[in-house]
């Protein structure tokens, strides 16, 4: 629709095989350039260069797709699905912590940007609008009920569709979908930044050199839709959910999370007597790493123990607990010490850092 606005000429054929075509290129690209971070990133092998490439890798999908007439948006989504499906290092404990914190900044700070930045074009669009107050409000309610409305009516089809599929292939396993998930589900369908992004990305002018047709117009009604349902969906949710007394499946989050923390004990057990084999262990540290073997799938699952050996994993944890606060006492007089040395005369800011560095990830461990 917006290529048809901006070059004055609409072909169903054309759009239709440009529609097929841009989704392949998308996704050939963002396959590619995902299968070459990924190699890179191995190669680098630090945590800093991979956030980095991390943050470049989208940017270089979307442009690459661009430019071959594909949509940007699809490369940049299957380049992220690949690299978060084969991460590969799963040691790479730093990179993955940090990687975490930094993303969860850069959503922060982009929902910020995008929100302050339809801000800014609102008071443009509510000054070239066409129209009356009144007329575009009530096409924001009507776009609004349509919203609202088509949600509802691809959940229903489409759960009743995975239902059938999961009793065909006859699992144990349940699906926890009944009508009132499928109202919560269908009510908590909020606009939010991809609405904000698409009336963005709206072009200021067509090829003719003229105004895009109805864009303010377009922009209006997309802030309107946006806070509508961010602020009757998002506040009456908890309410409705309430009502309808829809819970989580607790019993199912446990069970799986106690076979996962069964696996996870087994496989570092597993190791254990790998390296048993392969060099003879004093006995006393043998028993002392069955334990810490142990306590991996218990501090991921409490119930994988008795009760005796629960109360004494209990104690071991009380007394790390308190050895863990000590140490954090100890750490941050040597911080605070490091930071005073920082202001001494002929103190070189470069040591301090570098030994503040250290401590720092001392506190971490």
């Amino acid at each position: 629709a917006t290529a048809a606005a901006v070059s004055g000429g609409f072909s169903p054929w054309e759009a239709g095989l440009d529609l097929v075509l841009s989704a392949v290129v998308a996704v050939a690209v963002g396959l590619a350039l995902g299968w070459g971070a990924n190699k890179l990133m191995d190669l680098l092998g630090d945590a800093t260069l991979q956030i980095g490439l991390s943050l470049l890798v989208p940017y270089a999908s979307y442009v690459t797709a661009e430019e071959l007439h594909g949509s940007g948006v699809l490369a940049v989504l299957t380049t992220a699905l690949f690299l978060v499906e084969y991460a590969t290092d799963a040691d790479d404990v730093m990179t993955r912590l940090a990687g975490h914190t930094f993303w969860d900044i850069v959503d922060t700070l982009v929902t910020g940007v995008a929100f302050g930045l339809v801000g800014l074009e609102l008071h443009n669009a509510v000054r070239t609008a066409s129209g009356h107050w009144s007329e575009l409000l009530g096409w924001a309610a009507v776009i609004v009920g349509v919203v609202v409305l088509v949600r509802l009516l691809w959940l229903l089809p489409a759960t009743w569709l995975t239902k059938r599929l999961h009793a065909a292939r006859d699992t144990a396993e349940e699906i926890p979908v009944s009508w009132r998930e499928t109202v919560v589900m269908w009510w908590s369908g909020m606009r939010g930044v991809a609405s904000v992004a698409l009336a963005l990305a709206i072009p200021l002018e067509t090829d003719a050199g003229g105004d895009f047709p109805g864009r303010s117009e377009i922009v209006f009604i997309a802030f309107g839709v946006i806070m509508a349902t961010l602020l009757v969906q998002g506040l009456s949710l908890p309410w409705l959910v309430g009502r309808l007394g829809v819970r989580a499946d607790t019993g199912r989050e446990k069970q799986l999370e106690h076979d996962l923390a069964v696996r996870a004990a087994k496989a570092a057990k597993r190791r254990l007597r790998e390296i048993e084999e392969a060099e003879e262990l004093p006995e006393d540290l043998s028993e002392q790493m069955l334990r810490s073997a142990f306590d991996i799938g218990v501090r991921i699952s409490p119930d994988l123990a008795d009760d005796e050996r629960r109360e004494a994993h209990r104690q071991r944890a009380r007394r790390l607990k308190r050895v863990r606060g000590i140490q954090r006492e100890m750490l941050s007089a040597a911080r605070h010490e490091v930071l005073a040395a920082r202001s001494e005369a002929g103190a070189d800011p470069e040591v301090v850092d570098r030994v503040l560095r250290h401590l720092d990830v001392r506190s971490l461990r």
